[in-house]
């Protein structure tokens, strides 16, 4: 032992103590999904506190020379059947809060475990435990003791990200509270038997504040609720708050803002039920809350049956490509998405391949580079090793039937690392996975501006002809994109007569059947296709060659076809009411496709080219310019939507600030447009608001973004266009490279007027290109009413044989849902 203290004395200097800010990853390898309670535990380097599974930890000490780890390991400790079969304890409970991590909410499985701890040295592995330190001098055991301490007590970053709150009930004080007010008009609500006054209808009613009126609610997605009586009287009236009827209890109840479209507090709801005749004491509950409502319907919806393959018994699958991913709390879209990129080659090849070469070369912190979490996860999901079925804590035997469960891989660093900074990747909240998809990409296009780049297999370009119908003269442009959207026409449904009967059940339904059965609408893959590629109608378009606004049609077709293509089904859309909703809707999407119709063929022979001029300015020089000032109010509920800032004041601009409608119908005519999220730029302004003059851009930034091989002169766009902020330039110059493209660059990063006798044409995007024939060997479903809520899973074809991915469940599937899927994913078929 005095030989063990002798060697703890020399690498005394390298061992710290955590102190508050250090990230201590104790759970979790840095290079794998080793953990504590894997194979080997897991080994803490007492100087940096980086985690390193049994196979990795020889690497980082032969790296950098570090000599001190802690050794956790846990074992699980036996417990009771969860169903309270032969012991005291209740069963586990059902949820009865919208929440992550709190009591009531959604439980985040907390394992008991017992917990071993030590200190080993490299590298000859010498272990020494705490009781050995009691007998070494007591500089030693008081560093190494302090260390130890420390660590253990520390949070980790993976259980800080686990652990994260979430509580969808928290709510806001209403703005209208304070000074609701309410009118004298002799109104007296009864206890029970209310009504609407306008259909009659006996459920899901509302309670004006302002004025008693006792109205329905909205409707459902699924044809159920009320006719949203209550909404239309608050249109007409402008009285803001409601409350629930059925749901006041004495210590509070429903309150509906549908000013402010949310959920609120009302501190002085007992006053206001009064004034009505209301005693909220003797009040009792006899509807279901929205949180009750909402967390039903994240349990049942009529698609989740159908789409998770409940009431099949599925064969549970393991094995190299069948791994499953922990849900860290709503991030069942990047389980998907990513479970579906690692099945396409360019993404092996990158990543997992070379897997070695990336550790190899990863940075001191590898927990923070990107190229290395990518191909953590990617080996993680396809070599075989955490494809095991989950332990049964009741069975301590091991012979209980398999239940589809996989111990699996939990992303929690790679989850970290890609939404850092994004103001919705970073949550635990509910994304859309399309927009996920999206932003993965844009990161491996950042990260592989030299060598292979696995998102050139998804690029595509788009090829868009405009034929001025007074002229007949043509504009031919190419934009690069990496999903096809395709439209849904409602109108094209092919059980019409089945939606009106079903439609007109619903209306004379008694509220006390309950909710009618839904009926789907049917919408041919013939038809979506049809709508993608008619023309569209241009009816304000400048034409140069008339020099006037005229009518013009414009055609989209492909210009490449890529290796392998994303189609979304634009299933989510807007209300009337602008309320966003989801279409219920089935579609027959083909096993295979052919798209060589749709191959755009570039100007045709005789064609003529409209003149390249420029439209006139808005205003004339005679007549002084001043930027107009733009209605905030307009742009704000924009933005609230979920659009870009500058797209929402354009569209303010552009429709001359008449109002909401207005600028809404412009927003929807106008987001496939190149330019759509670029800065506006008012007349009598030579940049746009936010933006930064040429001479101010910080050199020290024009030189980052020109050494990833952009032009200084797009370097400039980028910068000026985000206030000279570094980072946010790199995201926006890779969310606009259709733009940049059309930037004449060459070699060195020079413009072409730079360049030395240069007159070649420009380099275009690097696009991939073949027959236009292919067949389906993934999809990801959605289940819920809208993106920001529910659930998704994806099934991937694997030798032939479909697979569902539900989170941790692989199963083989017997029914794939293949019409009501969101994302579908196709690979070129070999000639």
């Amino acid at each position: 032992m005095a030989e063990v203290g002798e060697v703890l004395m020399s690498v005394l200097s390298t061992i710290r103590v955590p102190r508050p800010g250090d990230r201590v990853h104790k759970d979790e390898c840095a290079l794998s999904f080793a953990s504590p309670e894997s194979e080997g535990g897991l080994y803490v380097c007492m100087n940096s506190f980086l985690g390193f599974g049994s196979q990795y930890v020889d690497r980082h000490h032969a790296r950098t020379g570090q000599r001190a780890y802690l050794h956790i390991t846990r074992t699980r400790k036996i417990q009771e059947d969860d169903n309270n079969s032969g012991s005291g304890d209740p069963p586990k409970k059902k949820p009865t809060r919208l929440a992550i991590g709190i009591e009531g909410g959604f439980d985040v499985e907390q394992d008991q475990y017992e917990e071993d701890v030590k200190v080993v040295i490299f590298p000859d592995r010498q272990e020494v435990t705490s009781e050995d330190l009691t007998t070494m001098p007591d500089v030693v055991r008081e560093r190494v003791s302090l260390s130890m301490a420390g660590l253990m007590s520390a949070d980790s970053v993976s259980h800080a990200l686990q652990v994260q709150q979430w509580d969808g009930e928290v709510r806001q004080e209403s703005r209208h509270a304070a000074d609701l007010k309410q009118l004298d008009n002799g109104v007296k609500i009864p206890p029970s038997g209310w009504r609407c006054e306008v259909c009659d209808l006996q459920e899901n009613l509302w309670m004006n504040l302002t004025d008693g009126k006792v109205l329905c609610g909205r409707r459902y997605f699924d044809g159920s609720g009320g006719n949203n009586h209550a909404l239309l009287h608050f249109q007409q009236t402008g009285h803001p708050l409601a409350v629930k009827l059925g749901t006041i209890t004495p210590d509070g109840a429903d309150v509906y803002s549908y000013d402010e479209d949310d959920m609120v507090l009302d501190p002085k709801l007992p006053e206001h039920l009064a004034h009505f005749g209301i005693d909220m004491m003797t009040m009792e509950k006899t509807e279901r809350t929205m949180t009750e409502l909402e967390i039903a319907v994240n349990q049942r919806v009529g698609e989740w049956e159908v789409i998770q393959e409940s009431g099949t018994t599925l064969r549970p699958l393991s094995g190299p490509g069948l791994t499953g991913m922990k849900n860290l709390g709503n991030s069942c879209y990047l389980n998907s998405v990513m479970q579906v990129l690692f099945t396409i080659h360019d993404f092996q090849s990158k990543y997992v391949s070379n897997m070695d070469k990336i550790f190899d070369e990863a940075p001191r912190d590898p927990t923070q580079d990107f190229k290395t979490q990518v191909a953590k996860l990617g080996y993680g999901l396809l070599s075989g090793e955490y494809s095991k079925p989950a332990p049964d804590p009741g069975d301590e035997s091991g012979t209980s039937e398999p239940r589809g469960d996989q111990v699996g891989i939990a992303p929690r660093m790679f989850k970290a690392l890609v939404g850092r900074g994004h103001p919705e990747f970073s949550t635990n909240r509910q994304q859309d996975a399309q927009e996920f998809l999206l932003h993965f990409i844009n990161m491996v296009e950042r990260n592989c501006r030299s060598g292979p780049n696995p998102s050139e297999a998804f690029r595509f370009l788009v090829e868009e002809r405009i034929v001025c119908q007074q002229s007949q003269k043509a504009k031919y442009t190419q934009r690069v994109d990496y999903i096809l959207q395709l439209p849904v026409p409602m109108d094209q449904a092919t059980n019409t007569e089945e939606l009106q009967e079903a439609e007109r059940r619903r209306e004379e339904a008694d509220s006390s059947a309950g909710p009618a059965p839904t009926v789907r609408a049917q919408i041919p893959f013939t038809a979506c296709m049809a709508a993608l590629s008619e023309p569209e109608i241009l009816s304000d378009f400048w034409s140069s060659a008339v020099q006037g606004k005229t009518t013009a049609t414009k055609t989209t077709r492909f210009a490449s076809f890529p290796d392998h293509l994303v189609i979304q089904i634009k299933k989510f859309t807007f209300g009337l009411d602008w309320v966003p909703k989801k279409l219920d809707v089935s579609i027959d999407v083909p096993d295979t496709l052919d798209l060589s119709a749709l191959r755009g063929t570039g100007q045709q022979p005789g064609e003529e080219l409209l003149p390249e001029v420029a439209p006139p300015p808005l205003m004339t020089p005679d007549v002084e310019v001043k930027a107009p000032v733009l209605d905030d109010s307009t742009v704000s509920q924009l933005c609230e939507m979920g659009f870009p800032l500058e797209a929402c004041r354009k569209a303010v601009y552009y429709t001359g600030n008449t109002g909401i409608d207005a600028a809404m119908n412009w927003v929807m005519g106008h987001m496939d447009d190149p330019d759509f999220s670029a800065p506006l730029v008012l007349p009598g302004c030579t940049s746009a608001p936010g933006t930064t003059p040429t001479e101010s851009l910080s050199e020290e930034h024009l030189a980052t973004i020109v050494s990833m091989g952009f032009s200084r002169d797009q370097a400039s766009k980028a910068l000026r266009a985000t206030s000279n902020v570094l980072e946010r330039a790199v995201d926006w110059i890779f969310s606009h490279l259709d733009d940049l493209e059309s930037m004449e660059v060459s070699e060195g990063g020079r413009s072409a007027g730079e360049s030395e006798g240069s007159r070649e044409p420009p380099p275009g995007p690097r696009v991939r290109d073949g027959p236009g024939k292919y067949e389906l060997f993934a999809f990801i479903s959605h289940m819920g009413t809208s993106t920001m809520c529910g659930h998704y899973v994806c099934h991937i074809k694997k030798d032939q044989q479909w697979v569902i991915f539900n989170d941790q469940k692989v199963c083989a599937s017997e029914k794939p849902p293949k019409d009501l899927g969101y994302l579908y994913f196709y690979r070129r078929m070999a000639d």
